[in-house]
């Protein structure tokens, strides 16, 4: 019987994933700064990040960055194409493979050790097949729980491997800075910081009840448990989706004024919508998402009495949301507006209500589907959208 000495959680994360293939098929950009999209950042190559460009900055702030990058528009066919070549690379190495998104996935090797021997093994041979099947650079880290799979790819980055032995996994995480840890952003980071907590390994040391009365019963609790690698998740492989949503980055220069802001929610909510009803599932909780010129965030969510799939239930609820934070809005300005609906459920697993009024609504969704499936997204808009820069689609795994 093989027994790995070595964990066999595999973290497969590509390099500056839009801006790779981008430097892929253009042999000109490679070794130069890319940065993919123009109004906003939406990736960038490893070049230009050097100089601070970071996704989801305005294109003015990373030119000014870097006044010497290239500037491309994105290709969202060629990333999706390359994503789904990339794992069927990940499906050939195992069939445990639980995509993250369409460009990250973790991986379960443990049961390969007869046949293809040690997860640094495999793991190496997994990033040669994609350089040489897809053409574009992978870090992969590899441990024995999913959370320090992740962190060591991370360290890794770029186009690195990071093996974890098992009997120095503290050692290798609790020199880490506190933002290595899931669910630690800049104010918690910030909160723990105010506290003197600046590595993972000062968080360790903390009772649990203290990180409580910080951070709060869940987050404490979750972020003790972390710093100490206790993580049971194992790697699901068909795990669906928990919410369902779109987001659009706004250029700092764009209008705020509430017509603006609902033509970029109706635009999202046409687009979650529809996914929900091709998925088949139906949701409950409608949360609206901001960022503010601040960089502050703001969420906003409202939980509804029955699921759906409707377009017009979902987009008066986000109405609602956005109404309740125009006044911080226009105090703060906007950067970016996110929808997502979450409490999903199979549409067919949804006792039914009594039909009391006639739902039109139902019958219009039905049938503007069916034309955007057959003629395509364009063929058929709302007049509040003629004219308006419908923002860049991303691509997504399968649901």
């Amino acid at each position: 019987m093989f027994v790995s000495r070595e964990g066999t959680i595999l973290h497969a994360d590509l390099d500056a994933f839009y801006a790779s293939v981008e430097q892929r098929d253009d042999p000109r950009l490679r070794g130069r700064p890319v940065i993919v999209g123009g109004g906003v950042v939406l990736a960038a190559s490893y070049e230009a990040k050097a100089y601070g460009v970071a996704t989801a900055m305005g294109g003015t702030q990373a030119r000014s960055l870097c006044p010497h990058a290239i500037v491309v528009p994105p290709r969202m066919s060629a990333y999706s194409a390359a994503s789904k070549a990339v794992f069927e690379v990940f499906r050939n190495t195992t069939p445990l493979v639980e995509g993250m998104s369409i460009d990250e996935a973790f991986l379960d090797v443990g049961g390969l050790g007869r046949i293809a021997g040690p997860p640094s093994g495999i793991a190496a041979r997994l990033r040669a097949d994609v350089l040489e099947r897809v053409g574009l650079p992978i870090t992969v880290g590899v441990a024995r729980t999913k959370f320090l799979a992740k962190v060591a790819s991370g360290v890794a980055k770029p186009d690195g491997l990071l093996v974890v032995p098992p009997e120095d996994e503290l050692g290798f995480l609790h020199p880490l800075a506190v933002e290595r840890l899931w669910g630690v952003g800049k104010v918690t980071a910030a909160k723990l910081r105010e506290h003197g907590i600046s590595t993972v390994g000062e968080v360790a040391e903390l009772p649990e009840n203290i990180l409580v009365s910080i951070l709060g019963r869940a987050l404490g609790r979750h972020l003790h448990a972390l710093a100490h690698n206790l993580d049971p998740r194992p790697v699901q492989v068909g795990r669906r989706r928990r919410s369902i949503g779109a987001q659009r980055a706004l250029g700092r220069r764009a209008p705020t004024t509430p017509a603006a802001i609902d033509a970029v929610a109706v635009a999202l909510v046409d687009r979650i919508a529809r996914r929900l009803r091709t998925a088949g599932r139906v949701g409950r909780t409608v949360v609206l998402r901001l960022r503010l010129a601040d960089y502050s965030r703001l969420t906003r969510s409202h939980t509804l009495p029955q699921p759906t799939c409707a377009t017009e239930a979902i987009l008066t609820t986000v109405r609602v949301l956005v109404a309740r934070a125009m006044p911080l809005i226009e105090e703060r300005g906007l950067t970016l507006v996110g929808v997502a609906v979450g409490n999903l459920d199979d549409d067919d697993a949804v006792q039914l209500v009594l039909p009391f009024d006639e739902d039109a609504g139902a019958a219009l969704d039905a049938v503007l589907d069916t034309l955007h499936d057959r003629f395509g997204s364009a063929a058929i808009t709302r007049a509040v959208l003629l004219g308006r820069d419908p923002g860049v689609t991303v691509p997504l795994l399968p649901e």
